[in-house]
Parts: structure tokens; C-alpha cells; sequence
């Protein structure tokens, strides 16, 4: 592991952003690791998950031209400076990226460590023939 990776997320981000990993590989790892999603708690307790997964509310953005991006992290640690601006997004779960995308859907652009140097922006269409 990269001395300044964190983890096997990490790793394919750096390797994706030297060009060691061309996109469609990067994407097709990228499923099998584990990312944290801040979701939205109205009653924070110790960034807890919600008791059921119908309250579940993932951090989405709107980019300039409107559409919806949703948030992710490397890890919990790499979150916790960027939802200080996000009242109630305090918490959250660690998954699969794949299960992420089979429970939140591919109409979504991605971006993984938002204002990071390890971070990725995917694109909508990215994802559409892997779902």
C-alpha cells in the first residue's frame, strides 16, 4: 500500500489517477471495495447507523448544470471534515460500492473524497452498463 493510502480504496484511487488502471478496470475493482456513505440522521446518536434503511438519506449534491451527485468516502476518517457543512450527516455506513449502486441507483453521478487530492468525480454514464 501507498504510504499515504488508508486502504484498498485508497490504492485503486491512486492507481486510477497515474493512469496504472484504465477506467473500465478501475470501475469493475472499484465494485468490490468498501466505501462509507454519510447518511442523514434527524436524531444523531454517536454516528450510529438509522434502525431501518427506509430512513436511510445519502448526502446528494447538485452539480452546476443540476444534476444530483451523490457523496462517498474512502473512509469514515476522510468524511468528517467535508459533513461539518452538512448538519445531520454526522453518521453513516461502510458497504460494498456495489451495493451502494444496487441500493441507491445509477441516475447519479459520483464523487468519491470530495476537496481531496485522493479523490475521483464518476460521471453518470459510468455506471449505466454495470447496473
Amino acid at each position: 500500500m501507498n504510504p499515504q493510502t488508508m486502504n484498498e480504496a485508497e490504492e485503486l484511487l491512486v492507481k486510477a489517477q497515474s493512469g496504472e488502471l484504465e477506467s473500465e478496470a478501475f470501475i469493475q475493482q472499484l465494485m468490490e471495495v468498501t466505501l462509507f456513505m454519510p447518511i442523514y440522521e434527524k436524531h444523531q446518536i454517536g454516528g450510529l447507523q438509522p434502525t431501518t434503511s427506509d430512513q436511510a438519506v445519502p448526502l446528494t449534491l447538485d452539480d452546476d448544470a443540476g444534476n444530483k451527485v451523490l457523496i462517498l468516502f474512502t473512509s469514515p476518517d476522510r468524511a468528517k471534515v467535508f459533513v461539518r457543512d452538512f448538519p445531520g450527516y454526522g453518521g453513516g455506513l461502510l458497504a460494498e460500492f456495489k451495493w451502494i449502486i444496487e441500493k441507491v441507483g445509477v441516475g447519479y453521478s459520483i464523487s468519491i473524497n470530495p476537496d481531496h487530492e485522493m479523490g475521483i468525480d464518476l460521471e453518470v454514464g459510468m455506471l449505466q452498463n454495470l447496473h
